[in-house]
Formats: C-alpha cells, sequence, structure tokens
C-alpha cells in the first residue's frame, strides 16, 4: 500500500504554489553526506555530479564539502526513474537538501517514487526526511519520511479551496 495518497496531497503537488519544494534531512554531518553518495552510487539509479558546468566523477562528502565558498556551486543529479529528478546541493555540511520537480510528480505513480526515494534515504541515515514548500521554512514542512513509523507521512493540512 502506498505511504501516500494523491487525492490527499495533490493540493501541496501543484506547481503554482511554487514548482521546486525544498527536501532536506536536518542535523546531518559529513559522514552522513558520505553515506548519501554511497547509497546513490550503489543505488543504480542514474546520477551525474558536476560543479558549474563541468561534469566530474562523484568525489569523496569531504572534499566537496571542504571547498572554498566562492567555489562554483556543486549538485548531484539523481534520477530515481527516468522521469523523476533530485538535485542534491552541497550549500552545508549540517544538512542535506535537495530539490525536486513538482511538474514530475503529478499522480499516485509519481508520488509512490517520490515517496519510495525519500524512504530509502531516511532508512539509510536513520533520520527523517521533510519537504517543505518553495522559499517556505523548514519548520513547517508539508510531509515526510518518519524514522518511528518507517513510512512517508503528511505533516501539513492540505490548503482549503
Amino acid at each position: 500500500m502506498a505511504d501516500l495518497l494523491w487525492d490527499d496531497v495533490k493540493s501541496f503537488f501543484d506547481p503554482l504554489m511554487g514548482a521546486l519544494p525544498d527536501v532536506l534531512v536536518p542535523d546531518t554531518s559529513v559522514e552522513d553526506w558520505q553515506t548519501v553518495l554511497d547509497l546513490v552510487g550503489g543505488s543504480g539509479w542514474l546520477c551525474q555530479y558536476s560543479e558549474g558546468e563541468t561534469v566530474l566523477p562523484m568525489p569523496r562528502a569531504e572534499a566537496v564539502l571542504s571547498r572554498p565558498a566562492d567555489a562554483e556551486c556543486a549538485e548531484l543529479r539523481v534520477w530515481p526513474t527516468a522521469d523523476v529528478l533530485a538535485i542534491f546541493r552541497f550549500y552545508s555540511v549540517e544538512e542535506t537538501d535537495f530539490d525536486v520537480d513538482l511538474r514530475e510528480l503529478q499522480g499516485q505513480e509519481r508520488l509512490d517514487v517520490l515517496c519510495d526515494f525519500l524512504t530509502v534515504i531516511g532508512r539509510q541515515l536513520g533520520k527523517p526526511v521533510v519537504m517543505y514548500c518553495e522559499g517556505g521554512s523548514p519548520s513547517h514542512p508539508v510531509l515526510g519520511f518518519d524514522v518511528a513509523s518507517d513510512q512517508v507521512d503528511l505533516l501539513a493540512k492540505p490548503p482549503v479551496k
């Protein structure tokens, strides 16, 4: 059975509310980032690491997180399926964060892909993985993987129409 049902969450997936919600794992470390990199590398998911426009081999977490503040933006693009992209950006050791595109996450099948992706990351790290609206506050998540329940739960009430 699905963690979440599309009819219960589709209002949070309206691209007009902000197409690129933020997803993060709070309270992380270099070791947690390395766990994510190892997970991606061993998952069979298509992925691509780049710094600016230059595509490079996957680095060690310590190397990418210790780059100078004025270095070109480092990002890791991960496709859990051919039609769903997550973009990890290495802004902070303390938060493993990435974006997803709501335009790619329409319908139950794509919602299930997102829930599975969040679950795999959350289980591997043993930490919550939360999604909040684009430009919103991490203290007001919409949905997320809960370690205790071992599933993705709705964390906010859908907006009233």
